[in-house]
C-alpha cells in the first residue's frame, strides 16, 4: 500500500468518536472514514485546462498522457504513448527539459520534503501549421520526467523586470511584521493583491492532526468573515496533509470542472495509476469538490506554510469564479509562501529567544537558591521551581514510586504511577511533555478529572532507575467558536450524497476539556538545562557518598582490626598479672599484711574482670567480621535451643518462658538468632521481679505484626517480641541499656555481667538488616500484667529484615 494511504488503524484514529456517532446518525449512509482513506494521489486524472505527458527517462520514450493530448497538444493520447518523446517537443526541447530538471533539484520519492520543479517555455507546431506556445512544468517521479502543459495567457510570455518589484514591496512589508498575527495579516492581504482571489485566509493547524484556526483573513465587500474561527480536523484529512507538506501550492482552477483521465488508466509493472503527488494538474478528490461547492466557493489555491519541515498551517485563497493562475503568478505566490515560512520561523525564533532569555534569569536564581543544596531543596517552599515553568505543581521522585516532595499544588492522584508508567517510554535526559495528558492516554475530561490525571505533564528521567522531575498543569477549559457544530462533524449536505457546508453563517461556540495550557519550546529548553544541573549536582553528590562510604567501611574494618587486635594481645599480659597476683598470695602470704592480702585480691579480681571484658569486646568484633549464613528456619525450634543453654538460669530465677501460639518460620543465621534469645532469656533472668512480688515470673515469645519505628511507608511488619514481667527498664535509660559495656545496675548487682549483652543482641539484629527497641512497662498479652502479675516488665523487639518470612 502507498505511503499516502494508510490502513483501518489510521482511520480509527483519525476519527474522534464523536465522527463515528455523527457518521451513524445521519439520514443517508455516508462513510467519512473514505475520505482518509482516499489515495488522492493517484486518482488517475488531471484538470482539463492543461495536459500531461510522462516520460521514461532511460529511453526517452512517452509512458503515460493524460487523454486531452489531442485538444491541448495537436497529438492524440494514442499516438503518443510509447513513442520517443522527441517526436512531440523535439530534441532541443527536450534537452531543456533535463536541464530545468537537474536545476529543480531531487524528484519526487527522493526525500520527505516538498517536492522540486522547473518551469520552461515550449513551442508545438500543429499540423496547420500553426505555434502552440505553453509553460511547462517539469517534475520527477522515480524513473519518469513528468511534464504539464499549461496553454501561455494571453497577456504574453512573462516578464520579470515588471512582475519583480510586487513581489519585492510585498516581501517589505512582510519582513516589517514583529509578530506571527502581524506577518499572517500582512501575507493575506499581499496574496490577495497578488491573485486577485475573494477571500485568502491564513490557518495554523493545533498540532501535526488536530484542526485549525483562521489567524488572519483578507475579504471582499459582503463575505461573512471566518477570522478566528476553528475547523474540523477532518476537513484536511491526513494523506491531504502529507501531500502539503511535500508541494508548495495547490490550485484548483474549477470546481465544476470535468476531470480528464490517463491513458493506461495503469501503470505497467505497478498495476496502479501514475503517482501525481507533485502534480500542478493533479484532478481533485470528489470529496473536497463538493466541500468547496458547498461552502459556495468555485476556484482555489492554497499556499502550503512549513516549519522544521512540518506543516504549520496554509494560506487558503477562495474565489467566486473560476480562476486559473498562470506560472509566474503561482511561482511568485510559492516564493512568498516560503518567504512567509521562513518569516514565520524567525518570529518564532526571536519570540522564543526572548521568552527563553527570561526563563534563564529565573532558573539561575533558582539555581543559586539550591547552590551545593540537595536536589530535594528544589521543593523547599519559596524555591519557585514550579513557578518556573508556569506550572502548577512539580514533583521530585527518587527511584521508582518514591515520591520525595513536591511544590505547589496538592499532587494529583495519579500523577506518581502515571510517571512510573510514562519513564521508560523515552530517552533518559529528554523532556516528555503534553498539554493533554487524558487524550494520550485514551481518556475524556470527565475521566481524567475523576482518576486524578493532570491535563498538562512535562518530565525528565535523570537515570533507568527512576529517578526523575515534573511539572504538571491543571485543565484549562478553552472556549472556541466553531465553523461547524463539532458535536455534528458530519451531515449530508444539499447534494445529499456527501459532506455538510462549513464555514456558514452560523458559529458554533464550544468549550474544549481536557487540556492544560500549552509547553513553549523555551519551557522544555530551560527544563533540559535544569536537568543537566541536576544531574550534575547528583553525580557529585553520588561520587562523594561513594568516597564517604568506602572511607566508612575502611574506618570500620580498621575499629574491628583495632577491637580484635586490642581484645587478643591485652588478655596475655592481663592473664600474667592474675598469676603473679596469685603466685605472691601462695608464696608469702603467710607473712604479708591483710591489707597488702586484700589489695593482691583486689589486683586479681580485676584482672579477671579485664580479660571477661575483653572477651566480649573480642565476641562483640568479631560479629562486624562473620558473615551470616541465612537458612528458613523454624523460631520454635530456634527458641528450644536458646533454652537448652538458658534454661538452667531461667529456672534458678524461677522464669517460666511461654509461647502464646506457634511461631514463624523466618530466614537468618541459625547461631546468631540461637545468640540473639539467649541473651534475651538470659537478662529477663537477671532482671526478673524481686523475690515476694506478687504472681508468677514468666517470659513470653511472640511474633505479631507491628508498625516499625522508623519504617519508611508505615506499613506492618512482622516482629518477634520477648516480653517479661520483671523490674523493667526505665524509658529514659533505653538507648544507654543498647550501648556496649553499659548495666542498668551496679556490676555486682542483678547477677553481674559485662553490660554486652543488648548490644550483642542489637549488632546481631541489624546485621540481618532489623531494627531492635525497647518498651518499658510492658503488659503481657490481653492487655493485664500477666497471668499471676508480676513487674512492670521490659519487652524487647525486633525484625530480621526485608528477607523475614511471614
Amino acid at each position: 500500500m502507498s505511503d499516502e494511504v494508510r490502513g483501518s488503524d489510521e482511520v480509527r484514529g483519525w476519527l474522534s468518536p464523536k465522527a463515528v456517532a455523527a457518521e451513524a446518525g445521519v439520514s443517508q449512509e455516508f462513510d467519512l472514514s473514505q475520505c482518509v482513506r482516499e489515495p488522492i494521489h493517484l486518482l488517475g486524472g488531471v484538470q482539463s485546462y492543461g495536459a500531461l505527458v510522462a516520460v521514461r527517462l532511460p529511453d526517452a520514450a512517452v509512458d503515460t498522457v493524460s487523454r486531452n493530448t489531442g485538444e491541448v497538444l495537436g497529438r492524440a493520447a494514442e499516438e503518443l504513448v510509447g513513442r520517443p518523446v522527441t517526436e512531440l517537443i523535439g530534441e532541443g526541447q527536450w534537452a531543456s527539459a533535463l536541464e530545468s530538471m537537474e536545476a529543480a533539484g531531487p524528484g519526487e520519492g527522493a526525500s520527505d520534503g516538498p517536492a522540486a520543479s522547473g518551469v520552461l517555455p515550449l513551442s508545438l507546431e500543429s499540423g496547420d501549421g500553426r505555434v502552440r506556445h505553453f509553460d511547462v512544468t517539469v517534475h520527477r517521479v522515480a524513473e519518469l520526467l513528468v511534464l504539464e502543459f499549461e496553454p501561455r495567457a494571453a497577456d504574453g510570455p512573462f516578464v520579470f523586470q515588471s512582475f519583480y518589484p510586487r513581489v519585492r514591496r510585498a516581501l517589505h512589508r512582510l519582513q516589517g511584521a514583529s509578530d506571527v498575527a502581524e506577518c499572517s495579516a500582512a501575507a493575506v492581504r499581499e496574496v490577495q493583491a497578488l491573485t486577485g482571489y475573494d477571500r485568502v485566509v491564513a490557518y495554523r493547524f493545533d498540532g501535526a492532526e488536530g484542526p485549525g484556526q483562521v489567524i488572519a483573513e483578507a475579504r471582499n465587500e459582503g463575505r461573512e468573515p471566518w477570522l478566528g474561527l476553528w475547523f474540523p480536523a477532518g476537513d484536511i484529512p491526513p494523506q491531504a496533509r502529507r501531500l502539503y507538506a511535500r508541494n508548495w501550492i495547490r490550485v484548483i482552477g474549477d470546481v465544476d470542472d470535468a476531470t480528464v483521465g490517463l491513458l493506461p488508466e495503469l501503470r505497467e509493472g505497478t498495476g496502479e495509476p501514475l503517482d501525481l503527488s507533485g502534480s500542478i494538474l493533479r484532478t481533485v478528490s470528489g470529496y473536497h469538490l463538493e466541500y468547496l461547492r458547498n461552502i459556495g466557493v468555485a476556484s482555489s489555491m492554497s499556499v502550503s506554510l512549513l516549519h522544521d519541515g512540518e506543516l504549520w498551517g496554509l494560506i487558503a485563497c477562495h474565489g467566486d469564479e473560476p480562476r486559473r493562475l498562470t506560472p509566474e503568478v503561482r511561482a511568485a505566490c510559492e516564493f512568498f509562501g516560503i518567504a512567509l515560512s521562513l518569516q514565520l520561523a524567525a518570529v518564532a525564533e526571536r519570540e522564543q529567544a526572548d521568552e527563553l532569555s527570561g526563563y534563564r534569569r529565573a532558573l539561575a536564581t533558582l539555581l543559586a537558591r539550591l547552590s551545593s543544596q540537595a536536589p530535594d531543596a528544589l521543593l523547599r517552599p519559596g524555591s519557585g521551581l514550579a513557578e518556573l515553568l508556569g506550572a502548577d505543581g512539580a514533583l521530585l521522585v527518587r527511584g521508582r514510586g518514591a515520591e520525595v516532595a513536591a511544590t505547589g499544588d496538592p499532587v494529583p492522584a495519579a500523577l506518581p504511577g502515571l510517571l512510573e508508567r510514562l519513564a521508560g517510554t523515552g530517552p533518559v535526559g529528554e523532556v516528555w511533555s503534553s498539554d493533554r495528558v487524558p487524550e494520550v492516554l485514551g481518556l475524556d475530561a470527565a475521566e481524567a478529572e475523576a482518576q486524578g490525571v493532570p491535563a498538562g505533564l512535562l518530565f525528565l528521567p535523570f537515570n533507568r532507575d527512576g529517578d526523575l522531575l515534573a511539572w504538571w498543569r491543571r485543565e484549562r477549559p478553552a472556549p472556541r467558536e466553531w465553523a461547524a457544530d463539532p458535536a455534528r462533524p458530519v451531515r449530508t449536505g444539499p447534494g445529499g450524497e456527501r459532506l455538510t457546508p462549513r464555514g456558514s453563517a452560523a458559529v458554533y461556540r464550544a468549550t474544549v476539556r481536557g487540556r492544560s495550557a500549552p509547553w513553549s519550546p523555551a519551557q522544555r529548553v530551560v527544563a533540559g538545562e535544569l536537568w543537566r544541573e541536576i544531574s550534575g549536582l547528583l553525580s557529585r553528590q553520588m561520587a562523594e557518598l561513594e568516597a564517604r562510604n568506602t572511607e566508612l567501611a575502611r574506618t570500620n574494618e580498621d575499629l574491628d582490626s583495632f577491637a580484635h587486635a586490642a581484645a587478643h594481645d591485652l588478655k596475655e599480659p592481663l592473664r600474667g598479672i592474675s598469676n603473679a597476683a596469685a603466685f605472691i598470695v601462695e608464696d608469702a602470704g603467710a607473712v604479708l599484711d591483710a591489707t597488702s592480702l586484700r589489695r593482691l585480691t583486689t589486683v586479681r579480681r580485676l584482672a579477671e574482670r579485664m580479660d571477661g571484658l575483653l572477651d566480649s569486646l573480642l565476641h562483640f568484633s568479631r560479629l562486624g567480621q562473620v558473615g551470616l549464613e541465612r537458612e528458613e528456619l523454624s523460631l520454635d525450634e530456634v527458641v528450644d535451643d536458646a533454652l537448652l543453654v538458658a534454661g538452667d538460669r531461667l529456672a534458678e530465677q524461677g522464669v517460666t518462658v511461654v509461647r502464646p501460639a506457634p511461631l514463624p518460620r523466618v530466614r537468618a543465621d541459625r547461631e546468631r538468632l540461637r545468640e540473639v534469645l539467649e541473651n534475651l532469656f538470659v537478662n529477663a533472668a537477671k532482671y526478673a521481679a524481686d523475690e515476694g512480688a506478687a504472681g508468677e515470673r514468666r517470659v513470653w515469645v511472640e511474633a505479631v505484626p507491628v508498625a516499625e519505628p522508623g519504617g519508611e511507608d508505615g506499613r506492618p511488619v512482622t516482629a518477634v517480641v520477648v516480653r517479661d514481667n520483671g523490674i523493667g527498664i526505665p524509658p529514659g535509660q533505653h538507648e544507654d541499656v543498647l550501648q556496649l559495656f553499659r548495666r542498668l545496675h551496679r556490676r555486682e548487682e542483678r547477677g553481674g555481667g559485662s553490660g554486652v549483652g543488648l548490644a550483642v543482641v542489637k549488632r546481631i539484629v541489624e546485621r540481618h538488616g532489623g531494627r531492635l527497641w525497647l518498651e518499658s512497662p510492658a503488659v503481657a498479652p490481653g492487655g493485664d500484667e500477666g497471668p499471676g502479675g508480676g513487674g512492670p516488665g521490659t519487652a524487647v523487639w525486633f525484625t530480621l529484615g526485608a528477607t523475614e518470612t511471614p
